[in-house]
């Protein structure tokens, strides 16, 4: 039975074969999509990934996101400022 995740945090680069790649490593991956804004086009920083069995799901839980890199402020934590 397929699971679906839901992934956040993303850089608003970050495009759904992204998502399908970075899951992929984890299990079979059934769909990726990308939350978009209607008005730009523009990633809106979530996204859902449905993984083909709980095995993927599992592994998945373990923050892939931060494999998905499109910057450097992709991996600050919140609250966080650039120096």
């Amino acid at each position: 039975m397929a699971k679906k995740l839901y992934v956040g945090n993303l850089s608003y680069n970050t495009v759904e074969d992204d998502l399908r790649e970075t899951f992929s490593k984890f299990g079979e991956v059934v769909s990726a999509t990308l939350i978009v804004d209607q008005t730009n086009g523009r990633s809106k920083g979530f996204g859902f990934v449905e993984m083909s069995s709980d095995e993927g799901r599992g592994q998945g839980d373990r923050r892939p996101e931060r494999h998905i890199a499109h910057g450097p402020d992709d991996h600050r934590e919140r609250g966080q400022t650039e120096d």
